[in-house]
């Protein structure tokens, strides 16, 4: 790598992020010889999060209050189900005052329309971080991708999730040769050492607590509609009578399906399903060094965070196949099956796999480990860097 992209200045607009999205900053800083400026917005990070990223960043982590709002938000339903407008009056202002040589963005709308803004007026190079494929925006009004066509063509590189992500920004008009993958990760390190910290003893505990038996499948994520756990609870209760006390299913986490899920489980007499409720970020390892199986049953998600988590605490995943993670993170038979959460008999299938191969679950899970260890924070900013590099070099090369 250069000089110039050793000491590139760049301010990365972006409204909302959690925790996992920390080690990438830091290691993008680093990699700019500590250039990065990251402007969000703090009503909306939570407040563990902002002190993060001020301990990471320092000065150049800033938070805005403020922001100007129409319509509710949009996250946790599925995707293009709302519209929603959020704006800061003095982003513009701010982002001009870092004096960046290269904008960052994440998604079309929202903070990154300022971005885009200031790429239009100033003439900075722009980088678009993107998520979305096409099954989650297979319901996109025509408007929607109107506009995202249309920014698109104002943006200099793209940085994708994965395949599924790439080949849906070709398809809005973004050059292949503009595009670099591999942006969003989980914090897999330190996950992974939280998780190998988790003596035995208390594995033992928690599943003494929780009454475990047998093998233990664990979700974690919220209970909400998109998220696939109403289809796997009846099929489910399919498999438990068949299998009897030979598995247990655990879900972490909380939303608005929760009493109707538990209240299926009393009606159907379902004896090996656990209902944790919300666990804190700094204590859910304990969860993954308990399980046996991670189970990811969505019906739309851009890239399941929790599924490289689960791989870095060495797990096993079964993973739908309606998650854009599947084709880089789950190998079939390697380290877990994916599945069609949408076709019981689908969801039968791979939990029996599971039953029928238990001698070789950990085995698979040490799979997961080697394959999510290539997604990892440095190399999330490596690609991140690569895309900027390539909009400097984009913008020069039009001068």
């Amino acid at each position: 790598m250069g000089n110039r992209e050793n000491t590139l200045r760049i301010t990365w607009v972006t409204r909302s992020f959690l925790d996992y999205r920390i080690p990438v900053y830091e290691a993008l800083d680093k990699l700019v010889s500590e250039n990065l400026c990251l402007i969000f917005s703090k009503e909306y990070v939570p407040e563990r999060v902002y002190a993060k990223a001020r301990k990471t960043l320092g000065e150049r982590a800033i938070g805005l209050s403020g922001e100007w709002k129409i319509g509710s938000e949009d996250r946790g339903g599925f995707a293009n189900s709302k519209l929603s407008f959020r704006f800061h009056p003095a982003l513009l202002k701010i982002i001009g005052q870092t004096k960046p040589e290269v904008l960052i963005g994440d998604g079309f709308f929202k903070w990154s329309f300022a971005a885009l803004l200031h790429r239009l007026l100033r003439q900075v190079p722009l980088v678009i971080c993107y998520e979305r494929t096409f099954h989650t925006e297979r319901n996109a009004q025509w408007y929607r991708t109107l506009f995202r066509r249309a920014v698109v063509k104002a943006t200099d590189a793209m940085c994708c999730n994965g395949k599924l992500s790439e080949e849906y920004c070709q398809w809005l008009g973004m050059d292949p040769g503009r595009i670099t993958y591999g942006h969003m990760v989980a914090d897999t390190k330190g996950l992974a050492r939280k998780a190998s910290d988790v003596h035995s003893i208390m594995v033992q505990r928690l599943r003494s607590e929780c009454q475990i038996s047998g093998t233990l499948f664990l979700y974690v994520g919220s209970l909400s509609p998109r998220k696939g756990v109403e289809q796997l609870l009846k099929t489910w209760a399919l498999f438990e009578a068949k299998h009897g006390n030979g598995a247990t299913f655990m879900l972490v986490g909380d939303g608005e399906l929760r009493n109707e899920l538990e209240e299926f489980c009393k009606e159907r007499g379902l004896k090996g399903v656990r209902f944790v409720g919300t666990v804190d970020y700094e204590k859910v390892a304990e969860y993954y060094a308990a399980a046996d199986v991670f189970i990811m049953p969505t019906l739309e998600d851009n890239w399941s965070l929790v599924v490289p988590e689960a791989m870095a605490c060495g797990l096993p995943v079964l993973c739908s196949k309606y998650n854009g993670c599947w084709p880089e993170l789950v190998h079939d038979g390697i380290n877990g099956w994916v599945l069609d959460p949408l076709k019981p008999d689908d969801i039968l299938r791979v939990l029996e796999l599971c039953i029928d191969n238990r001698k070789k679950l950990k085995s698979m899970g040490e799979q997961s480990r080697e394959i999510g260890s290539h997604f990892s924070p440095e190399n999330a900013a490596k690609s991140i860097l690569e895309a900027c590099t390539i909009a400097l070099n984009i913008q020069k090369g039009q001068a």
